[in-house]
């Protein structure tokens, strides 16, 4: 769901639906991962402690969370009130698009978040300034939503690991792109050079890195909830390849699902008293065979960065900020340069 209105709304909502809408109150296995806790992701205490999560994932700006956070459970209560009967506890992630946006502006609203959970569905997915990504810079150029997967052999079986990234990240000076450092002067960077912050009344100065990026895996691989923590932990591996050293005003936050296993780890009230069916059956992958959805992880993790920045166009937004694309010619130069093309 995609806000573009006016001069001064660049923003949205993106929402990730493991099993569809119509397997929403269907557990995953689910773990998370944070690598600096300088934003929000709800519903993680929760997914901690039983390793699942039944809810749609969404992904908006810092200050809609709580829009977001009300509209999934108006969906659920419409869709599936024997659902929103019991307890909802959304999954709502965020990264910070004032630069482009008016954040403090109340657009997002839940009817937003109810339509971005409407329009969900399979296939190829929308990249660059769209939904949640609308009004993100990724290393002060434009960034936003990117995506990539990897095929994994397994025996006789082929799995996929995907990964979507809504990116706002990175210092100018740090992008590097399959090895090769972009050199910062390839395009204006008004996020840094110019007193934007200052003028809106914060009496500082934007630090360059600030942003944030929310990383979501999903694969069909059986695997484990701590499994899926694992892959989560192996996200930063992906990020540092582009060229992130981790910015303290940065939430790095990741959450990796599997959609095998369909039945297990649910946690909805007990009906009546156990019988000797009532038990989860849950096939996995063994550990000793991890390594390989390990760099599925790390190399999708990586592209789905460079795709957010590739796919995009330079936007203006509110009080006339313009945010820069990364210009092709200036990478093709570059990898060519170092015979990487």
């Amino acid at each position: 769901m995609t806000l573009h209105e006016g001069t001064d709304v660049r923003t949205g909502v993106t929402a990730i639906l493991p099993r569809g809408k119509s397997g929403v109150g269907s557990a995953c296995a689910a773990g998370f991962y944070s690598l600096n806790g300088n934003g929000e992701m709800t519903g993680t205490i929760w997914l901690e402690e039983v390793g699942s999560l039944a809810t749609p994932i969404m992904i908006t700006n810092t200050h809609a969370v709580g829009s977001v956070h009300r509209g999934v459970i108006d969906w659920v209560n419409e869709k599936m009130p024997a659902l929103a009967a019991e307890w909802l506890l959304p999954v709502v992630a965020e990264t910070w698009d004032g630069y482009l946006n008016d954040i403090n502006g109340a657009h997002v609203q839940p009817e937003h978040a109810k339509q971005a959970i409407n329009a969900a569905q399979a296939g190829k997915i929308a990249e660059g300034s769209v939904g949640g990504g609308t009004g993100m810079n990724c290393y002060e150029f434009k960034g936003g939503s990117g995506t990539s997967s990897r095929a994994v052999k397994y025996g006789v079986d082929e799995y996929t690991v995907g990964v979507f990234v809504q990116a706002n990240f990175g210092a100018r000076d740090e992008l590097t792109i399959a090895g090769v450092p972009i050199p910062s002067s390839v395009a204006p960077n008004p996020l840094s050079d110019t007193d934007w912050f200052n003028e809106d009344l914060a009496d500082a100065k934007f630090s360059a890195g600030a942003g944030s990026i929310i990383v979501i895996i999903a694969t069909d691989a059986p695997l484990l909830s701590s499994q899926c923590k694992a892959l989560a932990r192996r996200v930063p591996l992906g990020l540092a390849r582009t060229g992130t050293t981790g910015s303290h005003f940065s939430g790095d936050i990741f959450l990796a699902f599997s959609t095998a296993n369909e039945g297990a780890l649910n946690s909805s009230f007990p009906q009546g008293e156990p019988t000797s069916d009532d038990y989860d059956h849950i096939k996995s992958i063994p550990w000793g065979q991890m390594n390989r959805f390990y760099t599925a992880t790390v190399q999708a993790v990586e592209e789905a960065v460079v795709n957010a920045l590739i796919v995009n166009q330079n936007s203006i937004g509110r009080k006339g900020h313009i945010s820069y694309a990364l210009p092709h010619d200036a990478v093709v130069k570059a990898l060519r340069a170092a015979n990487r093309i």
